[in-house]
């Protein structure tokens, strides 16, 4: 959370838009707590209602995806925070207060199978949007090999200090290539990519609302899903994960997408899209911490490495690429994780 005070800009501009005179005392604005971009937000509390005003730096920050990909979704049924008022030459938007109830601190035991179901309600409407005339970025080879190379890049040679030597770049690059292969024979549709508990709002009663979905695309349609049931945030048995992944592919095959794919082909392109989205995590979190200095991430990478060894050894009997890739991590990689203040091994 950032403690920085908001642009003097803000506050006048958002009242301007709300139609409050600028007479008397204004209002105070407190800090919202953050993501993991140099977005900032702030809460506005008035006497008719309550409102979130953004700083979302227009150099780094795709504003106008923001709100094209709210009033899409918005179309979809999905519910998504209303857009009262955006600036983009100086980055501000005004937006509808969700409020303060991630899904993550509501996750437990109990509640979990309902909350999850509810969800796969929200990914089947965004599931079923019309992507041809979507006018969204296609997840390509392009990007999904971007995304892997950070693995490398940020977590393998800057975080943990290890130069990977030809004959082992060889094998990673095959399997890295064998995860793009299979994400792209996926079905495709609207991927939010970032669809996880810290994303998913309770709005009011058992209402989701859908939030930081500015980076979405076309891509495949395991991904948001292996997102929120192997999320970085929280961890279920695999055999739960497993239930739930079949629940959600017969609530698509009910309408009418992904019909004719068999549970063993949905289930091994669900594991490996989980396994490319966890090695480009592990890159995006080392990332944040060295280049952002957002050091509250790298407590997260444990689960996270779990997530790719657990997967890794369950196709290692399978393809020799993902056997030969647990063997280098536990061998190259797992002593110098180690040594890390955030690993969790004893």
């Amino acid at each position: 959370m950032s403690l920085r005070p908001a642009p003097e800009e803000l506050l006048p501009w958002a009242l301007a838009l709300l139609g409050v005179p600028a007479s008397g005392v204004p209002p105070t604005l407190s800090v919202v707590a953050g993501d993991a971009s140099p977005r900032r937000y702030f809460r506005l509390v008035l006497a008719t209602g309550s409102y979130v005003l953004v700083e979302a730096p227009p150099a780094t920050e795709k504003n106008a995806a923001f709100v094209y990909v709210d009033e899409l979704l918005c179309s979809a049924g999905v519910k998504v925070p209303a857009v009262l008022g955006v600036d983009y030459e100086r980055g501000f938007l005004l937006l509808e207060d969700l409020g303060d109830r991630p899904l993550l601190p509501l996750l437990d035991a109990d509640s979990v199978d309902s909350w999850y179901r509810q969800a796969f309600t929200v990914l089947a409407r965004m599931a079923a949007v019309a992507t041809a005339s979507a006018g969204l970025a296609d997840y390509d080879r392009t990007l999904l090999r971007e995304e892997l190379g950070r693995f490398q890049e940020w977590f393998v040679e800057r975080l943990l200090g290890y130069t990977v030597p030809a004959q082992e770049q060889a094998s990673l690059d095959r399997l890295l290539a064998r995860l793009i292969d299979s994400a792209l024979q996926q079905p495709r549709v609207l991927v939010h990519r970032d669809f996880h508990s810290r994303n998913l709002m309770a709005s009011g009663g058992d209402e989701f609302a859908v939030i930081d979905f500015q980076d979405a695309v076309v891509g495949p349609i395991t991904y948001d899903l292996v997102s929120l049931l192997r999320d970085c945030y929280i961890r279920w048995s695999p055999a739960q994960v497993q239930g739930w992944a079949l629940a959600y592919r017969d609530l698509l095959r009910a309408q009418g997408l992904a019909a004719d794919v068999e549970e063993a082909q949905f289930l091994r392109w669900f594991d490996w899209m989980g396994l490319q989205r966890h090695l480009k995590v592990l890159g995006t979190f080392a990332r944040l911490f060295l280049r952002d200095g957002k050091s509250a991430y790298l407590d997260d990478l444990p689960l996270v490495i779990d997530y790719v060894m657990e997967i890794t050894a369950k196709y290692a009997s399978d393809e020799s690429v993902f056997a030969d890739f647990n063997a280098w991590f536990s061998q190259r990689l797992s002593p110098l994780v180690a040594r890390q203040p955030w690993s969790n091994t004893p």
